[in-house]
């Protein structure tokens, strides 16, 4: 990606991409105004990141580095070293040679260039009012003609006085000049040619040609536009709040064991395999691994859950998140661009540059409408001033008022708002869309496929069942089975192991540990010979199940696979274990049933444990008994079926159906946030975020419609009262009127767009 400059207005995105496209080795570019940046596909064979740079140097801007995670202009970056070879052009700033600063920088804000149009239109506003007090409109207000300075001429001492309103408004030139260098329309060109007929004319004028100046009409032209702009970079600021915050959470330091000391060094010199020191407070510099200590970290600041994870030895750390209590050592394992905070960022960019459908459309309605300004503009004044006979000043107010109100700046704006927010509201979720056409199709879903193992349900087996005989108590039972257990590495006995630790039992110490390969284990405890498995087991020792044979046969029935107990040669009790279903999939199911959307669980376990599980989280739709290389053929049936299907898997067993859903969504990801096949990714592996991505969705596409509704419904009313169709009825703009109806225009899509941070997302206690 490349930062364009801080002039790089909405309807300047032709002539960027324009400059680009040309370039020999450049695929494709799609550059997006409300992020300030363009991303370009290239050929590192034929063309590199500083050629393009050049390239946009030659269109009228100054390119520098940036400290963006990933950057092809890393500072980190040893000099001399070679490109990445991949096919993106990473991130880099630039910025209008304009006199306002040597060149662009990192930390140029949009907040930065909302001061820096507020400054230009403070100056073009004192001047206009310096020449409206000497005007017409001055004699009005004060009851006579004021006195020009230095006896000098009235036209003169105007002339003199615009001359800074112009060099306010010069970034309109110069951005005209390099549109049409590349040999297109855009804001810049009707802005330039409105402003320069006004201020040639009227200086023709003032040369001798007899008629009325009118400085007044484009000075106040050129303030207008100025504000306008000053307030929609204002506005569209918030719309990129989400890349900034998420800059903003790597913190500036860390501490590095150095020769068996702590030494505090900036983050950026940190490297992999440096030994950390994380105190309670402190956030993570970078991704890693603990070696020492145990801790609660609040990873909320990336993947967007809200309860703190425990860590210890051998756990993996997230760039940026917040160690709550403990002292951790850890082993630095990715830095800059290879950690998860430098993926998520990349993953959003990507996102918010990228063009929705509708908005492809959009542009090229933008480029024709600038050629229909033009040409309308032309249309008017030779009406008015040959057909009807108006003179010459009046016939070009209305020509440079259509050309004026007619800017297709709200059209270029319309989509990108949208997708700016949309994608930063889901990243806050921990909800990642890989591209702005994920974010629109998600929209127009009516079913969603979960793939039930590790997606609705934790994917880890459970204890949910302990029955005994005998009289033995359930927590003894436990406590002396997990004894057994703990010498095994079954997932099983692990999950019995689990149990016994959650009721806070203390299991003995196992003597004469034997494993039985696929039946089961014997061991003896506390005295006792004790025989955990499964029916074989028992069989094989002589064993029965007595009264326990109905009960293990009855969890065995609802899915639920059955541990068998025997103490002493008898039969004890029955542990059942399942895949138990998250906390939040009920939630998840009954929020998309209130979306109008049908969930579907796709899994290969047994008929009968498919249907425990869905009766549990409330589906009615079940597809079981799936063989690994059917997966994406039920997908396809049900396509078939005309419905729009998303497909949500954990983004790598699921692959092939992930590629072939309407939406492929990869959930239970973590931090691996690079998951190719995937349109998006649900970093905090809750099914729920399922639900909130379509919300959001929704949302984004509803705006999207409501701005493009907006923009083109006010270019069409918009011209003909321009033109002067309601003169005869006493109604007319003026160019200020019609700049100041142009820029409000633009201002109010931003605002629509930020509007959607109050989308009333799901929730599990909804």
């Amino acid at each position: 990606m490349l930062h364009v400059g801080r002039q790089y207005r909405a309807s300047e995105k032709a002539v960027v991409e324009a400059a680009l496209a040309r370039y020999r080795g450049v695929l494709s570019v799609d550059a997006n105004p409300v992020g300030q940046t363009a991303t370009v596909q290239y050929d590192p064979a034929v063309t590199s990141v500083h050629q393009l740079r050049r390239a946009v140097e030659r269109c009228g801007f100054e390119c520098a580095g940036c400290n963006t995670p990933g950057c092809l202009c890393d500072p980190l970056r040893e000099p001399g070293e070679p490109e990445r070879a991949h096919d993106k052009a990473e991130v880099e700033r630039a910025q209008r040679p304009d006199g306002h600063g040597a060149g662009g920088h990192a930390g140029h804000s949009m907040e930065q260039m909302a001061t820096e149009m507020r400054n230009r239109f403070v100056i073009a506003l004192v001047f206009t009012l310096a020449i409206l007090a000497f005007s017409s409109v001055g004699k009005s207000v004060f009851g006579h003609e004021l006195a020009t300075p230095f006896g000098l001429d009235r036209n003169i001492w105007e002339l003199l006085l615009s001359l800074p309103v112009l060099w306010a408004a010069r970034m309109f030139f110069n951005g005209a000049v390099a549109a049409l260098r590349q040999r297109t329309l855009d804001m810049n060109t009707l802005v330039a040619v409105a402003i320069g007929i006004s201020w040639v004319y009227s200086a023709v004028v003032t040369a001798g040609l007899s008629g009325d100046v009118f400085y007044d009409a484009g000075a106040m032209l050129a303030t207008f536009v100025l504000l306008g702009h000053w307030f929609e970079m204002r506005a569209r600021g918030g719309a990129s709040d989400a890349i900034r915050a998420l800059l903003d959470l790597a913190p500036p330091t860390a501490v590095v064991i150095r020769d068996g000391e702590p030494v505090e060094v900036p983050t950026a010199e940190v490297a992999v395999g440096d030994r950390l020191l994380i105190r309670p407070g402190a956030k993570v510099p970078v991704d890693g691994e603990v070696i020492e200590g145990e801790s609660e970290v609040d990873e909320s600041t990336v993947t967007g859950e809200s309860l703190p994870v425990h860590k210890h030895p051998g756990d993996t750390l997230v760039g940026a998140t917040i160690n709550k209590n403990g002292t951790l050592r850890a082993r630095a394992t990715a830095i800059g661009s290879d950690t998860a905070l430098a993926q998520i960022v990349k993953l959003v960019q990507e996102a918010q540059n990228s063009k929705a459908p509708g908005q492809r459309l959009a542009d090229r309605a933008a480029f024709w409408l600038v050629l229909v300004a033009l040409t309308a503009g032309t249309i008017t004044f030779l009406i008015w001033a040959v057909v009807v006979g108006r003179d010459v000043k009046e016939s070009l107010l209305f020509a440079i008022t259509v050309i004026v109100i007619t800017c297709p700046d709200a059209l270029g704006l319309a989509t990108p708002t949208a997708i700016m927010v949309g994608s930063g509201l889901g990243a806050r979720r921990g909800i990642l869309f890989k591209s702005a056409t994920a974010l629109e199709q998600i929209a127009s879903l009516d079913t969603v496929i979960f793939d039930k193992t590790g997606t609705l349900t934790r994917g880890q087996p459970e204890v949910v069942a302990v029955t005994t005989a005998n009289g033995i108590d359930q927590s003894e039972l436990l406590r002396l089975v997990a004894a057994v257990e703990r010498e095994s590495e079954h997932p099983l006995a692990q999950a019995i192991v689990d149990a016994a630790g959650a009721r806070h039992l203390d299991p003995p110490a196992a003597a004469s540990f034997q494993a039985v390969p696929g039946e089961g284990a014997i061991a003896t405890v506390e005295g006792k010979r004790i025989a955990v498995g499964n029916a074989r087991l028992l069989n094989r020792e002589g064993i029965s199940l007595d009264g326990l044979a109905n009960q293990a046969a009855e969890l065995a029935g609802e899915g639920r696979t059955t541990v068998r107990v025997a103490l002493d040669g008898r039969a004890a009790g029955v542990i059942a274990i399942a895949d138990a279903a998250r906390d939040t999939s009920p939630a998840a199911v009954s929020a998309l049933r209130e979306l109008g959307v049908q969930a579907v669980m796709r899994t290969g376990d047994s008929q009968t444990t498919a249907q425990r599980i869905a009766a549990e989280i409330g589906i009615a739709e079940v597809i079981a008994e799936v063989l690994p290389g059917a997966k994406a053929s039920k997908v396809a049936e049900l396509q078939k079926q005309g419905r729009k299907v998303a497909m949500v898997g954990d983004g790598v067993n699921d692959a092939p159906a992930l590629a072939q859903a309407d939406v492929g969504i990869a959930i239970g990801a973590g931090t691996d946030v690079a998951v190719e096949t995937a349109d998006m990714v649900l970093m905090r592996s809750d099914p729920l975020d399922v639900a909130t991505a379509i919300t959001i969705g929704r949302g984004t596409r509803q705006k999207m419609y409501q701005n493009l509704g907006w923009a083109t419904g006010y270019n069409s009313l918009a011209i003909p009262i321009a033109a002067g169709v309601l003169e005869p009825l006493g109604f007319t703009l003026s160019p200020a009127i019609g700049a100041l109806s142009m820029s409000g225009s633009s201002v109010i899509v931003a605002i629509n767009a930020i509007a959607l941070r109050r989308l009333r997302l799901p929730r599990q206690g909804d």
